[in-house]
């Protein structure tokens, strides 16, 4: 349905209500924002917010596309509900997901990004009449986002000799840990950025650690060690905002160990495997895919008997019963699309939260 957009303030100006959080006392405070340009026309800035769930609950909001209104639309923000806790407002434009820039996508792709990021995910929207503005003057809102928010995730292997990094940090100060890296080490090889700052070891936030029990924590890692680090412009980015970069957010680009896409079109002898409900390295109940069979679809888009399932057509699983599963997976007549991964890789991102 056609959607008629009403403005909120009158005039050649425009002024712009922004919501910045305050750690100190956990809640999103109002702030006026203006930004003028030449014209006369002000934009205000993007809000970012860190929405997390239990697989019970929902993220509290509907994004919309509708007739005559630019972007993804911020709609029926449910009172009380997470996402008008956290400050989001109807009429808002989504303009980032998790640190992808969505606004030139097409819907269904932006919702089941959100959809498939599970319990935790990164929105960067812009307001209602500052997005309207800035499509008017033509500006890229891709530039008013900074580049790289998401911070890395590394799994380093020891060589002969070490890791790869040394530790630095201000004496008698807890969880302030930033790293130097050798260059071409295995640090630098498993992509540690130089000069990043350390947020978790193993999976386990480095915050109250001192230098000597991070020390003893990295001697008792092995030969292996996993490391969340953030460059200084990521770590400026949280702090600043008041918001916690977890590995949920990471760039997983530089690990070993990947999720794996198997596109399938059911054959005369359907898809060919079956679909288990069975305990998970984490104690959760998961869906694990067994007999799959040789040369029918599942065996050809590369099924591995143990695999687990973490999506279907792009939507996550997480909170699904084994029913609920499967009706996701007949919910298309011919065909599916899902995201799995191997028992070594589901035990790591385990390990690692």
């Amino acid at each position: 349905a056609a959607m008629k957009q009403t403005k909120g303030l009158e005039g050649d100006k425009k002024s712009i209500i922004t919501f910045e959080f305050n750690p100190k006392d956990g809640i999103d405070n109002p702030a006026l924002s203006l930004t003028e340009d030449t014209d006369g026309e002000a934009v205000g800035e993007p809000r970012f917010y860190l929405l997390s769930k239990d697989s019970t609950e929902t993220f509290g909001f509907y994004l919309n596309e509708e007739l005559g209104c630019q972007g993804h639309v911020i709609r029926q923000v449910e009172l009380g509900g997470l996402a008008q806790r956290r400050g989001l407002q109807d009429g808002d434009r989504l303009l980032q997901v998790n640190g992808h820039f969505v606004d030139h996508m097409e819907h269904h792709r932006v919702v089941q990004k959100i959809k498939a990021s599970g319990n935790q995910v990164l929105l960067a929207v812009l307001d209602g009449d500052s997005y309207e503005a800035a499509k008017a003057l033509g500006r890229d809102l891709s530039q008013m986002l900074p580049a790289d928010i998401r911070p890395r995730l590394c799994h380093v292997t020891r060589d002969k000799s070490g890791f790869g990094f040394s530790v630095s940090g201000p004496e008698g100060v807890k969880g302030i840990f930033q790293l130097s890296v050798q260059q071409d080490g295995p640090a630098e090889r498993a992509g540690v950025p130089p000069g990043s700052w350390l947020l978790e070891l193993n999976g386990a936030s480095v915050s109250n650690y001192s230098h000597a029990q991070l020390t003893k924590k990295l001697k008792q890692s092995g030969s292996k060690v996993t490391l969340l680090v953030a460059s200084s412009a990521v770590e400026e980015f949280y702090r600043l905002r008041g918001l916690r970069a977890t590995a949920a957010l990471a760039d997983t680009s530089w690990l070993p160990f990947k999720v794996r896409e198997l596109h399938m079109v059911k054959g005369p002898a359907g898809y060919g495997f079956l679909l288990k409900e069975d305990d998970c390295s984490s104690g959760a109940t998961g869906q694990f895919m067994w007999d799959v069979d040789a040369g029918l679809p599942a065996d050809q888009a590369g099924m591995k008997e143990g695999d687990r399932l973490l999506a279907v057509n792009g939507e996550s699983i997480e909170g699904l019963d084994h029913q609920q599963t499967v009706l996701r997976i007949r919910a298309r007549d011919d065909r599916v699309t899902l995201l799995v991964i191997d028992p070594a890789g589901d035990a790591f991102y385990h390990s690692v939260g």
